[in-house]
């Protein structure tokens, strides 16, 4: 997926505007925030949000292209949680976007619960 956009990306936009292109990739871990070791994790989001949320981060400057998939449902260790790509005229631009992007999906997007084990 991350591949194709990538190359979807470096085909359509000018390269006098493309510079970077930064990709997250959240995995579910083996242990909660509180340290706790866990099997997985229920998510579910708000996709209404994080298109809006996707369309206002994209008209920032120096910003070419946004790309977020979210997996949902129930997920185990090691599953995939989410892939957000920034693609970007300078670092300068991209590395903030995707920082505050990430903030906004993990506070205001995403539900997250912890399955651990024995339930």
């Amino acid at each position: 997926m991350v591949d194709d956009w990538i190359k979807e990306i470096k085909a359509r936009i000018d390269p006098e505007q493309l510079g970077m292109i930064l990709v997250h990739n959240g995995i579910v871990r083996a242990s909660s925030k509180d340290g706790k070791h866990v099997r997985g994790m229920m998510l579910s989001f708000d996709k209404q949000k994080l298109d809006s949320c996707v369309s206002e981060f994209k008209r920032r400057d120096g910003i070419e292209d946004i790309r977020v998939w979210i997996n949902q449902g129930t997920l185990n260790v090691g599953d995939d949680i989410m892939y957000v790509l920034v693609a970007g005229r300078f670092r300068t631009d991209v590395m903030p976007v995707l920082q505050e992007l990430l903030s906004i999906i993990k506070k205001e997007i995403v539900k997250e619960e912890d399955v651990h084990p024995y339930e």
